[in-house]
C-alpha cells in the first residue's frame, strides 16, 4: 500500500515550488512572509521578461520542529523568480541601494482578463512592487543550506 508524503518528511530538504494560480501562490506568499532582502538584490531582465529577487527567507515550514526539538529557528536564502513579466512599477523602494534592506509581508494577484494581472508584493513601511504579468508563473527555489536565524525567534506580528 501506498500513502502520500508527510509535512514533515519534507522538511528538510531545499524548497522548489511553483505558482501557476492564485492558491498555488497563497503557499508561495506563505512560505516568504517576513523574507528580508538588500533593495540590491532585486533584478529586472526586461528582455527575459523575468523579475528575481534573492530573499532571506525565515523557514515556516520547520518552526513547528525547531519549537519542538528545542533548537534555533532558521532562515534560507531562496530566489523568487517571477517570469512573463510585461511590466515593473515600485512604490516607496530605494533600487539599487545595498544599505536599504526590505521585508516582504506578502503576495497578492489581481487576475485581469485571459490570464493576465498583477502581482504585488507588499513590503513593511508601506513600500510596493507591482508586476504586470501576462499569465502567473512564480518560482521559489532554495538556493543554500539554512543558517540560524540572526534573532534567535520567529517573527511576530502583534495586532
Amino acid at each position: 500500500m501506498v500513502k502520500d508524503a508527510t509535512f514533515e518528511e519534507g522538511g528538510e530538504e531545499p524548497l522548489r515550488l511553483i505558482a501557476e494560480d492564485a492558491d498555488d501562490l497563497s503557499v508561495i506568499a506563505s512560505l516568504t512572509q517576513d523574507a528580508v532582502f538588500p533593495a540590491s538584490e532585486m533584478s529586472w531582465q526586461t528582455r527575459q521578461r523575468r523579475f528575481a529577487i534573492l530573499l532571506n527567507r525565515f523557514r515556516w515550514e520547520d518552526r513547528g520542529a525547531a519549537e519542538l526539538r528545542g533548537r534555533d529557528y532558521e532562515r534560507v536564502q531562496s530566489v523568487l523568480v517571477v517570469d512573463d513579466v510585461l511590466k515593473v512599477l515600485s512604490q516607496g523602494v530605494e533600487r539599487g541601494d545595498a544599505d536599504t534592506i526590505l521585508s516582504l509581508l506578502s503576495i497578492d494577484f489581481e487576475a485581469g482578463e485571459d490570464g493576465t494581472g498583477r502581482l504585488t508584493l507588499i513590503l513593511a513601511g508601506d513600500g510596493a512592487i507591482a508586476l504586470d504579468v501576462e499569465t502567473l508563473n512564480v518560482t521559489l527555489k532554495d538556493v543554500t543550506r539554512p543558517y540560524v536565524a540572526p534573532s534567535k525567534s520567529a517573527p511576530n506580528h502583534p495586532e
